[in-house]
């Protein structure tokens, strides 16, 4: 797959999840569309009514913002099932946060430092992490990508619950965040 459809099916994906318009009461991310919030939009430099954010400027986001910018693009050439994962969960926590939570799963997996040295988890995936990621697949080619899978998996369920936890009126959405984001299964995942 080259790197252009790789990116679009990545995108697919987290548009089907996301849908059009919202503006749930409930939700801080107040007004969206296609699960592009309207300070992301605003950001962007997208101006209209969140009702008519085309499905096209919300790709041309989700390109630059979710995926090119925070490198998950490059995270997908090496682990395609991670990197797509990475991607959604930035959209829904932030890239940075999903950045760190890959740089912490990489710090326990790095067997006390004799696969690649610790990596500072600061949220940016620069060349010292796709290194240490690129070496954990190596060092681990039959189940490595599935392990940081479920690494993150936790890590992204462990981040839902505080949410919950600080902010009880987001457990209207907590369910939804397992069953679509979390617990999503194999099939659903090479969706992606």
């Amino acid at each position: 797959m080259s790197q252009q459809a790789m990116i679009d099916h990545i995108i697919d994906g987290i548009i089907e999840r996301e849908g059009g318009y919202s503006n749930h009461p409930a939700d801080r991310g107040g007004r969206t569309c296609w699960g592009i919030t309207e300070a992301t939009a605003r950001r962007y430099g997208y101006q209209g009514d969140m009702r008519d954010l085309s499905v096209d400027i919300a790709r041309q986001i989700y390109r630059v913002v979710y995926v090119i910018r925070p490198r998950f693009d490059r995270v997908s050439e090496m682990a395609p099932t991670l990197g797509p994962r990475l991607a959604d969960i930035g959209v829904n926590l932030g890239p940075s946060r999903a950045a760190r939570m890959l740089q912490e799963a990489l710090n326990a997996f790095n067997d006390c430092e004799r696969l690649y040295p610790d990596l500072l988890v600061d949220g940016q995936l620069g060349e010292l992490s796709l290194s240490a990621l690129e070496d954990f697949l190596k060092n681990r080619p039959e189940k490595g990508e599935s392990i940081l899978v479920a690494a993150v998996q936790c890590q992204q369920g462990a981040a839902y619950l505080e949410i919950c936890r600080r902010d009880p009126s987001q457990e209207r959405f907590a369910y939804g965040w397992f069953a679509n984001r979390v617990l999503v299964n194999s099939k659903q995942e090479a969706a992606m």
